[in-house]
């Protein structure tokens, strides 16, 4: 039988339910969407990715198609939102040979996402600017101002010079016009003023040479031919994705009935001894903290699920307490080998939250983590928690709305590290409503002062709660020349048992401030059961401010650099240089003594700065002085008590008339930031 012949604009011809189908649609318009694709990525290695990760995102998007809409149009737009995600990773970017192609890509790199978006839709695509604007969710004035905006970025970037004067009341009408779209009356109104104006003339001209560079780049475009094999090696890629899905459902079809032969021994086990909620948790739980909460009575497990775009999450439990709501979740991605996460301040609702919990508390954050088999295993599947605010009554149900969720990508420099995917998310909507109990807390009062640099530091209370242990404390404030503004601990030591402090943790307690003190707390891992007699409180580190003035002449007619002694340190004055912006540099590269410096430029007027830009550079350096290129990626869990050390800092001053320049006079430097490492042990009886 002779297949019938797909219309390339159309897929309901074939349906969208199968990969094959969509495979087969995107074999028959290759050509346009390489075309599209090549101008975000340029690298054919990125372009195989690139159709990949459309075809996957089709087919699991395929039922929120809407038939209001063209399928070319609709996957234009998946297109788009996968080609601006791969090209983000500027050090992947392979621009083909030939000087004019650099130019034009590199140039087209540098605008703007929306202006890149609607320059490459209109240009390279070809499509309208209605079409474009429905694409992009613009108007069609917004449409056309995007493209104004992105040529004159283009322009410059194409080092066509930066001095246009043209008019502004008619700048709005050079692509209408260049395109011939713009109305007669228009049309005659435009080309009278073009013609006693040189300012246009010269603006016209050199908007028209951009748009004929484009053409002439679409032209070329078109000569680019996609590579044999292209959509096989993908086909390969596709069969192979399904294959490893067929096989993994296998091998959790085979866990699911060992469970259920261990499941029917511990029923016997139960009706002989009574002994089965705890023997239970130990063989199903997976994660121990939970089953921890779980064999305590703690919580009760849930197992409450929401699917949305192929991600399933299932809620597994929650445990309340004074501290906090900790929330033990599992998400799935049922069609792809991802591994997804919550952050409890992106994407993460508690609609009820007013009615219910203690809205004063912060949500704590708990960053990901690859403890437990099923997140190092697994590549579709992680377990995490997530810590919400307090309950304030005994009892209640959380009202969860989830919209987003996190990627995790695998830290190629370590077999088992992961990073957070940053921009790499997943949309949806997944709701639960989680019933929670409070479970109890014991309070000791402390009363214990001690010295730390210098500065008085109180012990106020200690909390031990379930899901963990909080310690209160004072820090005095009465010195300013000296002040600290942080302090980690390292551990809490309770009847001989060691917990870590959360690094994360550390915050101001709101509503209880007395004079010269500033109320503080630090959360521990949990001593829950314990009755302590004597607490260890050891310190790790603290970040203080010193105020230590300093004035340095600047003159810009000397020459620079120049060095000066400061707290220890040798700085440079790199630069001093007059201009629109006026700039200074300062930089100290060795013998760092603080972290950031606190100044000011003063000019000759103190009144004529009206704007102060600020960039800097730095270096991460460990407790043992090993320094990190913040240029790659970086694990900070794995660091040792990591410094940031500021070492350039630039600053850019415009005066209050835009004509005129600051002449800087004066460094005047109020003091620094600084981290000291501690070992310090207090010791405080309860007896």
């Amino acid at each position: 039988m002779i297949p019938a012949k797909i219309d390339p604009t159309s897929i309901t011809a074939i349906g969208i339910k199968s990969v094959e189908s969509i495979v087969d649609w995107f074999d028959l318009n290759k050509q346009s969407f390489y075309t599209l694709g090549w101008s975000y990525l340029g690298n054919q290695q990125q372009m195989e990715e690139l159709f990949y990760q459309v075809i996957l995102k089709v087919h699991k998007e395929s039922p929120r198609f809407k038939r209001e809409t063209s399928f070319e149009s609709w996957v234009t737009s998946i297109f788009i939102h996968i080609c601006r995600e791969l090209s983000a990773d500027r050090s992947l970017l392979n621009r083909v040979e030939g000087e004019t192609r650099q130019d034009i890509f590199k140039a087209l790199d540098q605008l703007k996402e929306d202006e890149k978006d609607a320059m490459v839709l209109t240009y390279v695509k070809g499509i309208s600017k209605e079409e474009g604007a429905h694409l992009l969710q613009v108007s069609v004035e917004k449409m056309k101002e995007l493209l104004f905006s992105g040529i004159q970025s283009l322009r410059k970037g194409m080092g066509e010079g930066t001095n246009y004067n043209g008019c502004k009341e008619y700048q709005k009408d050079y692509i209408d016009y260049l395109e011939r779209n713009l109305d007669r009356p228009k049309k005659i109104d435009l080309e009278e003023h073009i013609y006693h104006c040189p300012d246009c003339q010269a603006d016209l001209a050199t908007f028209q040479d951009v748009m004929l560079t484009l053409v002439n780049l679409t032209d070329r475009m078109e000569d680019l031919h996609v590579p044999s094999g292209f959509m096989e090696n993908i086909k390969d890629r596709l069969a192979e994705k399904e294959k490893h899905r067929q096989q993994k459902n296998k091998k959790r079809l085979r866990k699911g009935l060992v469970f259920a032969g261990i499941f029917a021994i511990l029923l016997g086990i139960e009706f002989f001894t009574g002994a089965f909620s705890k023997s239970y948790y130990t063989w199903t739980e997976e994660d121990q903290e939970l089953r921890a909460f779980l064999q305590q009575d703690l919580g009760e497990s849930l197992n409450l699920e929401a699917e949305s775009n192929g991600v399933k999450i299932r809620i597994k439990s929650a445990i309340a307490d004074e501290v906090q709501t900790l929330v033990f979740y599992e998400i799935e991605d049922t069609e792809e080998d991802n591994q997804y996460f919550m952050d409890v301040y992106e994407g993460v609702f508690v609609e009820n939250d007013y009615e219910i919990m203690n809205t004063s508390a912060y949500p704590r954050y708990y960053p990901p983590v690859l403890e437990g088999d099923v997140n190092i295993e697994e590549k579709n599947v992680y377990q995490g928690k997530i810590g919400l605010q307090p309950l304030t009554e005994d009892n209640g149900t959380i009202k969860l709305k989830i919209t987003k969720l996190l990627k995790l990508v695998r830290d190629t420099s370590d077999q088992n590290g992961f990073v957070a995917g940053g921009m790499v998310s997943e949309t949806g909507e997944w709701n639960f409503e989680i019933p929670v109990t409070k479970q109890p807390s014991v309070e000791y009062a402390l009363d214990e002062e001690t010295i730390v640099e210098g500065i008085p530091v109180r012990f106020d209370k200690l909390t031990i709660a379930p899901t963990a242990t909080v310690l209160q404390y004072g820090v005095n404030i009465e010195q300013r020349e000296k002040r600290l503004d942080v302090i980690n601990f390292n551990n809490l030591e309770v009847n001989h048992k060691k917990v870590k402090a959360d690094r994360y943790s550390s915050s101001f307690l709101e509503g209880s401030y007395e004079a010269n003190w500033i109320p503080m707390q630090t959360h521990f891992e949990s001593l829950f059961g314990e009755k302590p007699k004597e607490i260890n409180v050891q310190f790790e580190s603290i970040y203080f401010t010193i105020e230590d003035p300093q004035t340095i002449e600047l003159d810009a007619s000397h020459e620079y650099p120049q060095t000066f002694e400061y707290a220890g340190s040798t700085m440079s004055i790199d630069k001093v240089e007059v201009g629109q912006p006026t700039k200074v540099v300062i930089s100290n590269h060795e013998n760092r003594t603080y972290e950031y410096l606190n100044f000011q430029v003063v000019g000759e007027d103190v009144s004529e700065i009206v704007s102060l830009e600020m960039d800097s550079e730095g270096v991460l350096v460990d407790k043992n002085g090993v320094e990190y290129n913040m240029n790659e990626p970086i694990s900070y869990e794995k660091i040792e008590q990591p410094r940031h050390f500021i070492t350039v800092i630039s600053a850019k001053l415009r005066h209050n008339n835009p004509e005129e320049k600051v002449i800087p006079k004066k460094l005047e430097i109020y003091g620094y930031n600084a981290m000291k490492y501690l070992n310090d042990v207090v010791k405080i009886s309860l007896e």
